[in-house]
């Protein structure tokens, strides 16, 4: 028996299939930035405490065989959020909810800055890519510190 074997399968129905067949190609008629800052505040609003218990069992996931040690901490999992994503953490009780493994919030500037003008990202449709020249725009370290929970 296969202890690593996954205890279900997951189609391409089920949970994402959804923003394949109708998010997706919706959200690729606007401008990819706009669009990204959308998704932060729609993360945001779902991140509140009545709202993220349904977020993280519809979509979290938890196997202590995934978890490791590294760096004297235990991660839950080795799939990790890259910084980029969530630059002033925003969005931080919502991203937890997914399942992260890790977080990597910025980047985080000493002081706000706005980053290079737009258009600043530019989609790769051929090759499944983006272009990013945002120029590390950040509302600074004060305001992301303000943004963290106290724990």
């Amino acid at each position: 028996m296969n202890v690593l074997a996954p205890t279900r399968t997951v189609t391409e129905e089920e949970p994402f299939g959804w923003y394949q067949r109708i998010l997706r190609p919706l959200l690729f008629q606007f401008d990819p930035e706009s669009v990204h800052e959308f998704a932060l505040q729609a993360m945001h609003l779902g991140g509140n405490p009545f709202i993220q218990p349904f977020v993280q069992a519809l979509y979290g996931f938890e196997d202590q065989r995934l978890a490791i040690r590294l760096f004297g901490r235990v991660f839950p999992n080795p799939l990790g959020l890259a910084a980029g994503f969530d630059k002033n953490a925003v969005a931080l009780p919502f991203l937890s909810a997914l399942g992260f493994g890790h977080i990597e919030l910025g980047t985080v500037t000493p002081r706000p800055q706005q980053g290079n003008p737009r258009p600043r990202i530019f989609r790769l449709p051929q090759d499944r890519g983006v272009i990013n020249r945002m120029g590390f725009p950040s509302q600074g370290v004060d305001a992301v510190l303000e943004h963290l929970p106290s724990q």
